[in-house]
C-alpha cells in the first residue's frame, strides 16, 4: 500500500530569507571550488549536483547554505552514492539551462523540480521519480477572478523560460493568454507584487514556497487548482550507468522514512498538502 504523505511542508530552514536574495546568482554558478570537476562515478573526490537557487523549501541558496526538499534527497542519494555533504557541489541550474549542464558535464545529476517529459528524454536520462506535484496558479490574497486555467482568459500570466509550466500555457492556452517568460521564479513574482501580470504559475509545491516567503505571507495566495502531473525526476546524462543505483536510494529513502520527513520539514508552514495518491511515486524502470 502507498504511504500518505501526512505532513504539511515547508521553508522552516528559509524562513527568514526573501526571495531578493537570489536574484543575482550566476547561471550555473558552482557552489564548490573553481577548481572541481565533475566526477561521473561513484565514490571520487566530489559531485556536481544541480538545484534550483529560487525555490524556497526546495532548492534555495543563502549565501554558503543550501536548503530544501530537492537539496534533502539529493544529499541522501549522494551518501548512498558514496559521498559524504562536504563532497557535494552545488551548481545553479535553471530551468533553461538543465539539458545544456548535463550535456556538457557541468554537473553529475539534476535535482531541480526537473519534469520527466519525452521531449527531454531525447536528450537527457532520468532516475526517479522522487516527488509528484500539479501545475498551479499564484495570485493576489485578494484576488477571486482566477480560480483556475479555465478563468486566464486575458489575463497576464508570468511563467519560467524553459519549465514545462511555460510549454503547457503554449500549447494549451496560448489563444487566451498573454504570457511573460522569466528566467526565475523570483522574476514572476517581482512582476505579480507589482502589477505587471495577474497570475504566476509553476507547480503547486514551488509556489507554496513563494506564497509562504516573509516577503509573500498574507500578500499572495496559490489557488489550490491543480491541472497537470509533474513527476519530479533526477536528470542524468544519457551515458550515466547510475539510474539504477539512484532508483535504489530514492526507495531506500521512502523506506525508512527520511523522505516523509524531508517533505514535512521543508514545507511545513506552507499550507501545502501533498496529493497522497501519487506519493511517495514509485521509481521508473531504467532503460
Amino acid at each position: 500500500m502507498r504511504k500518505r504523505t501526512t505532513g504539511l511542508l515547508a521553508l522552516a530552514a528559509t524562513a527568514a530569507l526573501t526571495l531578493s536574495a537570489c536574484s543575482g546568482a550566476e547561471v550555473g554558478g558552482s557552489g564548490g571550488g573553481d577548481d572541481a570537476s565533475p566526477t561521473g562515478s561513484a565514490g571520487g573526490d566530489s559531485i556536481r549536483i544541480g538545484i534550483k537557487f529560487d525555490q524556497p523549501g526546495l532548492g534555495y541558496q543563502d549565501g554558503d547554505q543550501y536548503t530544501g526538499f530537492d537539496v534533502d534527497v539529493a544529499t541522501y542519494v549522494a551518501n548512498e552514492l558514496g559521498y559524504s555533504a562536504d563532497q557535494i557541489e552545488w551548481v545553479e541550474a535553471p530551468s533553461a539551462q538543465r539539458e545544456q549542464l548535463l550535456q556538457t558535464g557541468q554537473v553529475d545529476m539534476i535535482f531541480a523540480t526537473y519534469s520527466i517529459t519525452d521531449e527531454r528524454k531525447q536528450v537527457v536520462s532520468f532516475a526517479g521519480p522522487y516527488f509528484v506535484a500539479g501545475q498551479d496558479l499564484l495570485v493576489a490574497a485578494d484576488n477571486t477572478d482566477i480560480t483556475g486555467p479555465e478563468s486566464l482568459n486575458g489575463k497576464n500570466l508570468c511563467s519560467v523560460t524553459g519549465s514545462t509550466s511555460a510549454q503547457r500555457i503554449k500549447d494549451e492556452y496560448a489563444q487566451d493568454v498573454n504570457l511573460l517568460e522569466r528566467p526565475g521564479y523570483s522574476e514572476c513574482v517581482t512582476a505579480l507584487t507589482g502589477g505587471q501580470v495577474d497570475a504566476v504559475t509553476t507547480d503547486d509545491i514551488i509556489l507554496a514556497g513563494l506564497a509562504a516567503t516573509p516577503a509573500n505571507a498574507g500578500k499572495l495566495k496559490v489557488v489550490g487548482n491543480p491541472f497537470s502531473e509533474e513527476r519530479y525526476g533526477v536528470g542524468i546524462p544519457q551515458d550515466s550507468d547510475q539510474c539504477q543505483a539512484i532508483n535504489d536510494a530514492i526507495a531506500k529513502m521512502i523506506e525508512d522514512g527520511a523522505w516523509e520527513e524531508a517533505v514535512t520539514t521543508n514545507t511545513e508552514g506552507t499550507g501545502y498538502t501533498p496529493n497522497a495518491e501519487m506519493n511517495p511515486p514509485s521509481q521508473d524502470a531504467c532503460a
